[in-house]
């Protein structure tokens, strides 16, 4: 009976052991599962940041109003590698990209987020028959995870204005985006003075908001502006726009006020205040323009660093 019991001592020991590092892993695990309650797992700057683009010369009619020298020729996709980052928006530009868009977006296979317009060639929304080949497209894309709403507010208001869409006709728009059974998101773009519009009950209804600035003299007001947004609309999640042409008065981005814009952007990244920073565009991005090329070496310095992201506050009706 001695010997048995000498010989059943390891294996308690080692049933003990086990159910010691069991009970740590299991509390470990319960801690794990409260802290991300509140916040999703660690990403980066750069998974934070985007190229708002256009097909190749979009912005070249700017560049001859503004007498500038060169024109440019980049497309979409080359603007995201050239500044490397991986989320990408397109918009229209003359009929372009046109259904069914597989081809189109064959470059844009690499990245992680790609964001189609909503607006036709002429800036209205597409009506119902119109955007369906896009959403078909869509179901075939699996990283084309939203779609967006284009100076929505310039084309909806007044409320007899031919382009006009009722928060009825939003509705239905949305009830579309759930296709191949997951749910494309909503943008909405916005600028500081549409903030007196009667638009918050389109903002209930959109999942993300970009804001642009589109003066670069309005960008001495770009933290009190945007504090106005927060207090529209608290509980949406929202991207800064930052122009690299400054559309407004005719000239490429001054450097200081592009800089500014990209220190605010990573303080409020960092704040858990906005979700991302939109860098507009590639249609300017190839005239070695000193707002542009110093954005490229910000991008490359920041965009390892790590942010904790915060759970979004709520979430829209749907």
């Amino acid at each position: 009976m001695a010997q048995a019991s000498r010989s059943g001592q390891p294996r308690r020991f080692a049933l003990r052991t086990i159910s010691f590092f069991v009970t740590i892993g299991v509390c470990a695990a319960v801690n794990l599962e409260t802290a991300v309650a509140g916040e999703r797992a660690a990403a980066t700057v750069r998974d934070k940041l985007w190229i708002f683009t256009a097909p190749a010369g979009g912005d070249n009619d700017a560049l001859k109003q503004a007498h500038f020298p060169r024109l440019s020729r980049m497309t979409p996709a080359e603007g995201a590698f050239y500044l490397n980052v991986p989320n990408l928006l397109i918009v229209s530009f003359e009929g372009k990209p046109a259904a069914p868009f597989d081809q189109d977006a064959i470059p844009f296979r690499p990245l992680k987020q790609v964001v189609w317009c909503l607006n036709g060639p002429n800036g209205k929304i597409l009506g119902p028959a119109e955007r369906q080949p896009l959403f078909d497209f869509a179901a075939r894309c699996p990283n084309l995870t939203g779609f967006l709403l284009d100076d929505f507010f310039n084309e909806i208001f007044p409320a007899n204005n031919p382009n006009h869409v009722s928060l009825d006709q939003l509705r239905e728009l949305r009830r579309q985006l759930v296709i191949g059974g997951k749910r494309r998101d909503l943008y909405v773009v916005v600028y500081p003075h549409q903030l007196n519009l009667p638009i918050k009950p389109y903002f209930d209804l959109c999942d993300k908001i970009t804001y642009w600035t589109w003066n670069a003299k309005d960008l001495a007001r770009l933290e009190q502006d945007f504090g106005r947004l927060e207090k529209l609309v608290p509980d949406r999640p929202k991207l800064l726009g930052c122009y690299f042409w400054d559309f407004g008065g005719l000239r490429p981005m001054p450097l200081e006020l592009m800089q500014k814009q990209c220190r605010l952007g990573l303080q409020w990244l960092q704040a858990g205040r906005i979700d991302g920073i939109i860098f507009l565009a590639n249609t300017v991005a190839d005239l070695d323009l000193p707002a542009v090329e110093w954005t490229r070496k910000w991008i490359a310095e920041v965009g390892g660093q790590a942010i904790v992201v915060k759970r979004s506050c709520g979430s829209p009706s749907r």
